[in-house]
């Protein structure tokens, strides 16, 4: 039976101008009509055939019946189906809808189903993007909020300038930093804050060095107040897409305080080197002033005391001591000279002037900003403020102000409430109070007085009589007297002090209680040597306090006889912990550069240098060099990342660098792919040729296993030739062992002008060789700079 497609119930579609393909269906939802381009909307083209089951092609109708049987049936006019998707090939979609209806059939009287199919493809793609343009926008808006949120909260410092340097944007956290209002930096230039601009400058012109200078770059910068800050910066220059102008990103934080205390440590450090150094106060002061006010950053410092120069006698009597400066030392960048001429001529009484106060109350003090003279001398008491209004007329005050000296500190040199003196530092920059510093500066006072006490005790023990020396002169070391059972009969302050014991506990110690586990033998050889009437000078041990801390001790050991018999042995020590950590760190630091100079250098050349530094050139007579080529890597190196090729060629030179150590050879340099070795030097021995021939034939080995555990297909070129060199290390900097003369020029020929996969020979490695490998003659060829020669390929061992 043949089926007409019935139009009587489309005319309403026909009216919209649209296109429509179509199915006609009847009650068992057989396929009675389909028109020429349906099956494109099909799950299943090759299903819709009439006849057939409409529900083949189109699972979308499975479970549909209870919604087609009533429009069938008249009971329903339409159903439709929206947005149905399918999908062809990766990338290609297809929009549809399906449009259900009831179709009435003239000729058969039946009722059928016509279903039209719209192609919807391009509106819905349009609304899609649409909706996505919005959601992208959205994204933007919201992230462009974001990063205004972040910027303004982070506590970081941010400046954004023009490539000239003018400010365009600022963050909360570099308005509170600098100390200025948003619109007194906006379009300003960035000198304004920083006081160097010519490295920025610079790297402004060249792009390049934003990399190399200005990540984690350290920049003094100025306040609207004048205070000087140190601000670590990280700098980026991003180009703009849109106008192609160049911004420059500045995101800093201030690392004063930092600075500060890496200073402060840096100064203890320096002066406790000083003080172990120096034999007499009169050499110390001087490097001390000089220490701080380098290590610190400060223009000018001073020493005043009681007299002429600290003595015992600065001791007697402060309340009514007179105060001179009796030593300065100041920065060649400054001219104070006339500051200078005064100071000299200047004295205070206790509570009277800046040091004087410093005197009187035994604290440090700070000036931050005395632009006037006014705010230098003024008599306050302990708490006052530090911006103080001194008597009128004071010439080293007027002095100060003319020389642009800004700020000062000063502290005491105290020990045990006994003044020795003072210190005071100016700077003609405004530097802000630092309470950690001044607190770090009484502990150095401290260390400076026990340091002039101990100079002191030395300068007056000197005059008295010699059965008082050893007390006094030790009087701030440990010193031990213990039986010959190890029983303590006496320890001084110092010791219990040092090692943390109360003299009640002594009693209950025996000798090797306190001596580290690591030196009880040395010690007891000690005892042995002084108990039999050796005498031992500046023997090093190490005790342990009461808290398990290791103590460095140096100093002498003697036994007391009595009738030939020793009675005890008596010990006085001082405290070296400090100078054996800094000596220790001293030595690591050695070894470490010594083995970075062993994996560059030959032992032997190595050792040559460091007993007699300087150039080192040798003639050899007779050596082997290889040169050794990857095939063809150049073009690998362009296919691959950089760790990927960095990695393959560890793996392959590590292989060969342990065939090197196998054979006793040395390794040169490696220059990209290729590879440089040599035997016979730098220490002679007559089978180098046949160990470079082994190595060569051993190289082609490695590189056939690592192909296979890699599954790569590498190959190498060998070129080997034998004859004189000049050998040495030349340079200052990044010496390095190498190789000079036509073997190495001719060496380098063999392999470059060799075949992948083969050894090259020359004549006179051929006639070395000839009895114990196997050669294949190559015969002549062209060799640049030497003409015509005849090579050899080695095939192997015989």
């Amino acid at each position: 039976m043949k089926y007409q497609a019935p139009n009587q119930s489309l005319k309403k579609y026909k009216t919209i101008q649209r296109k429509f393909e179509r199915l006609d269906l009847d009650t068992q939802f057989l396929i009675l009509y389909a028109s020429k381009q349906v099956q494109r909307f099909a799950a299943n083209p090759k299903e819709i055939v009439l006849g057939k089951d409409v529900r083949l092609g189109f699972p979308e109708f499975i479970g549909l019946e209870d919604i087609l049987i009533p429009i069938l049936k008249g009971e329903q006019e339409l159903f439709e189906l929206k947005s149905l998707m399918r999908t062809s090939g990766r990338e290609s979609h297809l929009y549809f809808d399906i449009y259900i209806l009831r179709n009435g059939c003239e000729s058969y009287h039946e009722n059928r189903l016509t279903i039209l199919f719209e192609d919807t493809t391009e509106t819905t793609i349009a609304k899609q993007q649409q909706k996505n343009i919005k959601i992208l926008y959205d994204i933007i808006f919201t992230y462009k909020s974001y990063i205004e949120k972040a910027l303004a909260a982070m506590a970081e410092a941010l400046l954004v300038t023009t490539k000239s340097g003018k400010i365009k944007k600022v963050n909360r956290a570099a308005l509170e930093l600098f100390g200025y209002q948003e619109e007194e930096l906006i379009n300003q230039p960035i000198s304004l804050l920083f006081d160097d601009n010519t490295l920025l400058q610079k790297a402004i012109q060249q792009r390049y060095l934003f990399k190399k200078y200005f990540q984690n770059i350290e920049i003094i910068c100025r306040t609207k107040e004048k205070e000087k800050l140190l601000i670590g910066f990280s700098c980026s220059v991003i180009p703009s897409k849109t106008d192609g102008c160049t911004d420059i990103i500045y995101i800093g934080r201030d690392i004063t305080a930092q600075k500060s205390r890496q200073q402060g440590i840096s100064t203890q450090y320096t002066i406790t080197r000083i003080l172990l150094e120096s034999k007499s106060i009169k050499q110390a002061i001087p490097k001390i002033l000089q220490a701080i006010c380098e290590c610190l950053g400060w223009d000018l410092g001073e020493l005043w005391t009681a007299n002429e120069y600290i003595t015992l006698s600065s001791q007697q009597d402060c309340a009514h001591s007179v105060l001179r400066c009796v030593e300065i030392w100041s920065s060649r960048t400054v001219a104070i000279r006339e500051f200078k001429a005064v100071t000299w001529q200047t004295t205070y009484t206790p509570s009277t002037g800046f040091p004087g106060r410093i005197w009187s109350n035994q604290s440090p003090l700070w000036i931050e900003n005395f632009s006037q003279p006014e705010n230098f001398d003024r008599e306050c008491d302990r708490n006052a403020s530090l911006r103080e209004i001194p008597q009128s007329g004071d010439v080293r005050s007027q002095a100060a102000v003319e020389s642009e000296l800004r700020s000062a500190f000063g502290f005491p040199i105290l020990d045990n409430g006994e003044m020795l003196g003072v210190m005071t530092f100016f700077s003609q920059n405004i530097q802000s109070q630092n309470a950690e510093l001044l607190q770090m500066m009484v502990s150095v006072g401290h260390q400076i007085s026990q340091f002039i006490k101990s100079k002191l005790s030395e300068e007056v023990l000197v005059e008295r009589e010699e059965r008082y020396r050893d007390l006094l002169e030790n009087a701030d070391e440990l010193i031990q007297c213990v039986t010959p059972y190890g029983q303590f009969e006496y320890v001084n302050r110092a010791w219990l002090k040092t090692l943390g014991y109360l003299e009640m506990e002594v009693n209950q110690l025996y000798l090797f209680d306190i001596i580290h586990p690591d030196f009880r033998e040395q010690y007891r050889h000690i005892l042995y040597q002084v108990m039999s009437g050796i005498k031992l000078n500046q023997v090093t041990i190490a005790f342990v306090s009461k808290h398990g801390q290791k103590i460095f001790v140096e100093g002498n050991i003697n036994c007391k006889f009595v009738k030939g018999k020793p009675v005890l042995t008596r010990g006085i020590f001082r405290n070296v912990t400090q100078r054996v950590a800094v000596e220790e760190a001293q030595r690591h630091e050695q070894e470490q550069t010594e083995r970075l100079l062993l994996n560059i250098l030959p032992e032997a050349i190595f050792t040559r240098l460091k007993e007699e530094p300087g150039t080192i050139a040798e003639h050899f007579t007779d050596v082997s060099v290889l040169f050794a080529d990857i095939v063809g890597f150049t073009e690998i190196a362009s296919q691959i990342s950089a760790i990927q090729l960095v990695k393959i060629l560890n793996q392959i030179f590590s292989m060969f660098d342990r065939l090197t150590e196998q054979y006793s050879l040395e390794k040169i340099k490696t220059i990209g792919d290729a590879y440089m070795v040599v035997g016979g030097l730098p220490v002679r021995h007559p089978n180098h040729a046949q160990a470079i021939a082994c190595m060569a034939l051993d190289m082609q080995t490695a590189i056939n296993e690592f192909n296979s555990e890699n599954k790569q297909n590498f190959s190498i070129r060998v070129g080997i030739h034998s004859g004189p060199v000049v050998a040495g290390v030349i340079g200052i900097k990044k010496v390095s062992y190498d190789l000079w003369g036509d073997t190495v020029n001719i060496a380098h020929r063999m392999e470059s002008q060799g075949l992948a996969g083969k050894i090259q020979v020359t004549e006179a490695m051929y006639q070395k060789l000839l009895h114990e490998f196997v050669f294949q003659k190559r015969g002549e060829i062209e060799i640049k700079g030497k003409g015509k020669m005849t090579t050899y390929l080695m095939i192997g061992r015989k």
